[in-house]
C-alpha cells in the first residue's frame, strides 16, 4: 500500500464508479466520480489547497510566519476544506458563515480550529460573500482567497480533475457538474474541450428563486467572476434546472447503486439523467457526473429517513450544503 508523507498528498486521483443502473436508455452510460473521498470530504479539497498553494507562490503568505490570517466566506464544504490545509500549514482562518448552516458544519470548522463569524441566516451564501467583501476591506491584513473569483479554482480542474476524468474514461461524451462557484465546469469543461473536442459540458441549476444546496441559478443576479472570466456562457452547452425535490428523491436513488452522497449530488445525477433522456433510442453515450461529497455531513437534514415533503420545507429554512 501506498505510503503519504501528508494527508494533503490525498487530495485527488478519486474514484470513478458506473452506476449505469440510473440511467433511463440502456444505450447511455453513466458514471459518478467520487470526490467525497478527499481526506475533508468535498471537491473542495482540491481548491482549498491550490488557493493556498498559490497564495504561498505569489508571496501574499508566507509558510512559517506567525500571525498570518485567511479569511473565505463559506456554507460549507469549502470553508471545512480551507481548515484543514490551515491547520496543517499552520495559517488562522476567519469562515463567514450563515447562521443558519447546519450543525454538521459548523462542528467539522471548529474541529480543525476555524474560527467562525456569524452572517445572517436568511441572506444565504450571497450574505456571507457580501460580509466577508467588507471586511476584507476593513481589515486589509487579511487573505482574502475568496473562491468566486480566484483563478486557482478552475485551475486546479484544469491541471487535475479534467484529466482523471478523461484517463479513467476515455470515451467520454458528455460532462454534469452543479453550478456553484463554477470552478468546476470551467476547469474541467476548458480541459475536456481542448482534449476530447465534441464533449458536451452540462451544468445543473435550481430554477431562479428556489435552493438546491451548493448550487446557483446565474439568472439570481449574481454570476460568480470565474464564470465571466472564463467565458462559461460559450463553454456550456447546457444548463439544465432541478428542482430541490428531485435534488432529494435522486439523493435517495443513489443509494440503489450504494452511494450514500450530499444533497447537491443528487441534483447533478438528476441531471445526468435528462442528460441520458436525451439521447435517441439505439445510440449510445457515456456521461460522467460529479458526485462533489459524501452524505455523512446531512445526517441531521433526515434526507434519507424523514418524509421527502418535510425534508424540502426542512431544506428551505437549513443550508445544508
Amino acid at each position: 500500500m501506498t505510503r503519504y508523507a501528508s494527508v494533503l498528498d490525498l487530495i485527488g486521483n478519486t474514484p470513478v464508479v458506473d452506476v449505469s443502473a440510473l440511467s433511463p436508455q440502456p444505450g447511455v452510460a453513466i458514471f459518478a466520480k467520487l470526490e467525497g473521498r478527499n481526506p475533508a470530504g468535498s471537491v473542495k479539497d482540491r481548491v482549498a489547497l491550490s488557493m493556498v498553494d498559490a497564495a504561498e507562490r505569489d508571496g501574499r503568505l508566507i509558510p512559517g510566519e506567525a500571525n498570518q490570517t485567511l479569511l473565505e466566506p463559506s456554507s460549507g464544504n469549502t470553508g471545512i476544506a480551507l481548515a484543514l490545509v490551515c491547520r496543517l500549514r499552520g495559517y488562522h482562518l476567519k469562515v463567514v458563515l450563515p447562521t443558519n448552516v447546519s450543525p454538521e458544519r459548523r462542528q467539522l470548522l471548529v474541529a480543525f480550529g476555524a474560527e467562525i463569524i456569524d452572517s445572517p441566516g436568511n441572506e444565504g451564501s450571497n450574505g456571507a460573500v457580501r460580509l466577508a467583501q467588507s471586511l476584507s476591506v476593513d481589515h486589509p491584513e487579511w487573505i482574502f482567497l475568496y473562491q468566486y473569483a480566484n483563478p486557482a479554482n478552475p485551475l486546479v480542474h484544469y491541471l487535475t480533475t479534467g484529466p482523471e476524468i478523461l484517463a479513467d474514461v476515455p470515451e467520454i461524451t458528455h460532462f454534469v457538474a452543479g453550478l456553484g462557484t463554477s470552478g468546476t465546469l470551467m476547469g474541467v469543461g476548458r480541459y475536456l474541450k481542448e482534449h476530447r473536442p465534441g464533449t458536451q459540458i452540462w451544468a445543473v441549476e435550481p430554477p431562479s428563486g428556489e435552493t438546491v444546496d451548493g448550487l446557483r441559478n446565474l439568472d439570481d443576479g449574481y454570476v460568480p467572476p470565474i464564470f465571466s472570466d472564463n467565458d462559461g456562457e460559450r463553454l456550456l452547452d447546457r444548463r439544465v434546472i432541478v428542482r430541490p425535490r428531485e435534488s432529494i428523491e435522486w439523493t435517495r436513488r443513489l443509494t440503489d447503486v450504494g452511494l450514500f452522497c450530499g444533497l447537491s449530488s443528487g441534483a447533478v445525477v438528476a441531471g445526468a439523467v435528462k442528460c441520458a433522456a436525451t439521447i435517441d433510442e439505439g445510440d449510445s453515450a457515456t456521461i460522467v457526473a460529479m458526485i462533489a461529497d459524501d452524505g455523512w455531513k446531512y445526517l441531521s437534514t433526515g434526507a434519507w429517513s424523514d418524509d421527502l415533503d418535510v425534508v424540502v420545507e426542512r431544506a428551505k429554512a437549513t443550508i445544508y450544503f
